[in-house]
């Protein structure tokens, strides 16, 4: 199933994607909440009606007195436009090990330990659209090319082999980064923050995991949880610039889910992301390049671009860059030693 939240008189409307063509949930079933929110809180009483109301629209048969609005007709938010929280994963040992040696240090061997997360901005959270930057954006302005999650019922010290329940469905993530910003708090031990929080990315859909059982695969050796064939790609102006997959993710979903409920009750809404695949975003790229020739011109998102990601049974997800109409700027603050 592919559920879908669109604007609709000032609110945010859930509905199922099928053929093209969204169907508002409550216009199919009265039992079916009209946002997403409220679906993912009511989750194990109303997944059924739903996945019942999608396969007889997968049928041609119309359950109900619902008209499907072409998909293309309305203004896309995020699946999840309200989460209760994002956290963003580290899984991708490619990207980390690639990283590392751009800038000439060991791959960590904490990497294939244990995963790790951090905290981000759920109230920047958007779908697709125009996103606006500030000028110190603009200092390095970077894409990342990701898998999320959304959580769909409660829990807490959830293990790897049970968390898989947990999960509502999956979508396309670009945690837009500023690298710049990014860096200078690093530096104190603390961060990604003030480089993170002005924009995550998700959508264009939720799609849940049945919808995906024909692109199963299993999971590296000696982890736990689903894992899926599902080719990643990116396009920045119509160049494609990141290929990846989401099998080749070293820490799954489930793991990851394994920690974050650690002590700690994991709500339905919270999204996690999947971190970057390998070659997913500029800064990796960039490293790379220079480290084959020391002449290769870096490249960093721009005012108009336009960001595409694709992947496989998730959609396309795209974004215009913006730049905001102001001079305001942190950097410019920074005290002199």
């Amino acid at each position: 199933m592919k559920l879908v939240s669109y604007l609709r008189e000032e609110t945010d409307q859930l509905a199922i994607l099928v053929d093209g063509l969204l169907y508002n949930t409550q216009e199919l079933y009265p039992d079916l909440p009209n946002n997403m929110g409220m679906f993912l809180m009511m989750w194990e009483d109303v997944i059924d009606i739903a996945k019942r109301a999608d396969a007889l629209l997968k049928e041609g048969k119309n359950p109900s007195s619902a008209i499907g609005i072409p998909v293309n007709s309305v203004q896309l938010l995020s699946p999840v436009p309200f989460p209760t929280s994002c956290r963003d994963g580290y899984a991708f040992r490619q990207h980390v090990a690639a990283a590392r040696r751009n800038r000439k240090v060991p791959m960590i061997p904490e990497f294939d330990q244990y995963p790790i997360f951090y905290f981000t901005n759920h109230n920047a959270i958007q779908g697709p659209g125009e996103i606006v930057c500030m000028p110190d954006h603009f200092e390095k302005l970077d894409f990342e090319l990701e898998v999320a999650i959304v959580i769909c019922k409660a829990g807490r010290n959830i293990t790897a082999a049970e968390a898989d329940d947990y999960i509502g469905g999956y979508m396309i993530m670009n945690d837009m980064s500023a690298r710049t910003l990014q860096m200078e708090e690093m530096l104190l031990n603390l961060g990604p923050a003030k480089g993170k929080d002005f924009s995550t990315v998700v959508g264009p859909m939720l799609v849940t995991a049945d919808e995906l059982e024909s692109l199963k695969i299993p999971a590296k050796d000696r982890h736990t949880g689903n894992n899926f064939n599902l080719k990643m790609t990116c396009k920045v102006n119509g160049i494609p610039v990141s290929e990846g997959n989401m099998g080749d993710m070293d820490w799954t979903f489930a793991e990851i889910v394994e920690r974050c409920a650690y002590g700690v009750n994991i709500l339905p809404g919270d999204i996690i992301g999947s971190g970057t695949v390998g070659t997913g975003c500029f800064l990796e790229l960039n490293g790379t390049g220079k480290l084959n020739d020391p002449d290769y011109t870096e490249q960093w998102l721009q005012p108009g671009d336009i960001v595409e990601m694709e992947v496989t049974g998730l959609g396309t997800l795209s974004n215009t860059i913006v730049k905001e109409d102001t001079g305001f700027s942190l950097l410019a603050l920074k005290k002199k030693a």
